[in-house]
């Protein structure tokens, strides 16, 4: 039996998004979004050359890097700007899973801030390790 809010588990495969919901992923603090989520993030609005923060219907969270130490800085100022916009849903792709190489029993602890905030939707892998 799963274990966690079945009500916030982000869709595998997202193709469209309602007018409340931002598409949160992966990226590089340069901006290129070049593959993966980040490259289906540009049809919402994600701007080439910004990898940090809200960009249209996407928030971008840097992941690129060698240890899941910088990028625990980016999920935690995601997270309070998050808390600071109940107006919104949230649906956290699997950042750093992808190109980043890192598994989810790596970045799903960095997310153990957002367990209580009700807008922040995580993916079952993630939920799963939580």
């Amino acid at each position: 039996m799963k274990n966690y809010p079945q009500n916030r588990v982000t869709p595998r495969f997202i193709d469209k998004l309602e007018k409340n919901e931002i598409f949160v992923f992966g990226s590089n603090l340069d901006g290129r979004h070049g593959g993966g989520a980040a490259r289906t993030a540009l049809k919402w609005g994600a701007i080439p050359g910004e990898g940090v923060g809200l960009q249209g219907q996407t928030y971008a969270i840097p992941t690129m890097f060698r240890t899941t130490r910088y990028i625990k800085e980016y999920v935690e100022e995601f997270i309070r700007f998050a808390m600071g916009r109940p107006e919104y849903t949230f649906l956290v792709t699997e950042i750093g899973c992808g190109i980043a190489g890192f598994s989810p029993r790596e970045i799903a602890p960095l997310f153990t801030d957002a367990i209580p905030v009700e807008n922040i939707h995580l993916p079952a892998r993630f939920w799963e390790v939580l």
